[in-house]
């Protein structure tokens, strides 16, 4: 009886190691899946523009944003132009500090429950020409 019980309590621990395990990776698969993307401010020409402007991504990838030409920059989404008109998460996503050197950097992560859609971010400093760029989270 004592090496049945024995065998038993081993299986039992085997067996809800095996499901932490499982479950663990079902928990960790989507971070483990995450990207990051780069998008300069400024183009290598030294244009006013992002380069690229535009970039697609899934919720809970990150941007890395870095300083190109013709400082200063920063990036500002719009709270107007994302798909709930969400002012808060607008500012969580965007950098007002302006950078002043070229190779500054810093970046965004785009929360995992951000719907779905188009964002406008734009360059304080040179929206009135045009360094405006777009983010599509995709569903």
């Amino acid at each position: 009886m004592k090496l049945i019980g024995s065998t038993l309590r081993r299986l039992g621990l085997a067996a809800l190691t095996m499901m932490l395990v499982v479950s663990s990776f079902a928990v960790f698969a989507p971070n483990a899946a995450a990207e990051t993307y780069t998008i300069k401010l400024g183009s290598d020409r030294g244009m006013l523009q992002f380069q690229p402007k535009q970039v697609s991504l899934k919720p809970g990838d990150t941007i890395k944003w870095v300083n190109n030409k013709v400082p200063p920059h920063n990036v500002v989404f719009d709270a107007k132009k994302n798909p709930n008109k969400d002012a808060t998460l607008a500012k969580g996503l965007s950098h007002k500090q302006l950078l002043m050197s070229p190779k500054q950097e810093f970046t965004t992560t785009i929360p995992v429950d951000a719907p779905a859609g188009e964002y406008t971010f734009y360059c304080e400093p040179h929206r009135g020409a045009g360094m405006v760029g777009k983010v599509i989270v995709e569903g």
